[in-house]
């Protein structure tokens, strides 16, 4: 290929790069096959007689990164093959010196990958049209109205400053101005402006501040663990419940949270487990030692 294509799992591999003489037996397919005779076991390649096939090269494609996706149909099917057939070969040989050890990460690599087939199948499966809104009106239908707050603040170091600056303001000098010129935090440039936001939302010192507080106010020095705050509450609204699709994928995930952990609590408990890790030093996972070479 003119380019390399870097692969799950560390591969690298450019144009020009491969096995030569007898260390690799690679037999491509000749024959053109019509597209509805191609199955996933369609052989399209052998490399010391083991077979590559269709299916193996379409689940290489689906673990690739979104850039490579991109990629011509042609460019892309002789990369992904010249990747198994690189691959295979060095597994030949893998085969021949794999360890005990190897053996063990293999078998848990394994593990960890059909519980995740699992665990995607229960995670999409529970998402429809009814759980969503079964989900919006378990959380939002007899939700009270919320009320949300509009402030601006300049952040300074020490009470002292914050102090000087309240004095500032009070005497006539622009809050907003000042919170461009004095202000330490992110939204100074903006004048100080923080949007709207609703309880919970600010670390509580702000928020307590801000709910004492009537449009217009002007605050005195609050401390919260990033500095000094003098906080102006712009304006409060009341919010009303949020629309289901501006919530869809929130819901959406608490849904599939919710289904995962009650899978893995269910299969488990299902599940005829003898524990026998009694008197193990828990220490001993450090001792590599003892999956030998």
């Amino acid at each position: 290929m003119a380019m390399g294509l870097k692969f799950k799992g560390g591969f690298k591999f450019k144009r020009g790069f491969g096995f030569k003489g007898a260390a690799v037996a690679c037999l491509l397919l000749a024959t053109p096959l019509n597209a509805q005779e191609v199955t996933a076991d369609t052989v399209v390649a052998t490399v010391n007689g083991q077979d590559i096939t269709v299916g193996q090269m379409i689940a290489m494609r689906e673990s690739l990164p979104q850039e490579y996706l991109a990629l011509p149909d042609e460019l892309l099917f002789k990369g992904v093959l010249d990747q198994l057939i690189q691959q295979t070969a060095l597994a030949q040989l893998g085969e021949e010196s794999i360890s005990r050890r190897d053996e063990l990460i293999l078998e848990t690599q394994r593990l960890g990958y059909l519980a995740g087939i699992v665990l995607d199948e229960t995670a999409i499966g529970a998402v429809t049209d009814d759980s969503l809104q079964a989900a919006y009106e378990a959380k939002y239908a007899d939700a009270a109205p919320s009320k949300e707050f509009n402030a601006s603040h300049i952040l300074v170091e020490t009470e002292e400053a914050a102090a000087s600056l309240k004095a500032e303001i009070d005497g006539g000098k622009d809050f907003t101005e000042l919170a461009k010129t004095r202000s330490t935090g992110p939204s100074g440039p903006n004048g100080g402006e923080l949007g709207w936001f609703g309880l919970g939302m600010m670390v509580e010192p702000f928020e307590k501040a801000v709910i004492g507080m009537a449009p217009g106010e002007v605050s005195g020095p609050v401390q919260t663990q990033f500095g000094w705050h003098i906080i102006k509450l712009n304006e409060t609204r009341m919010a009303e419940a949020p629309a289901l699709d501006s919530v869809r994928d929130e819901l959406a995930a608490e849904i599939q949270e919710k289904a995962v952990m009650e899978r893995i609590a269910a299969v488990t408990e299902a599940a005829e487990v003898l524990r026998k890790d009694e008197g193990l030093d828990p220490a001993i996972l450090k001792d590599t030692t003892i999956l030998g070479e």
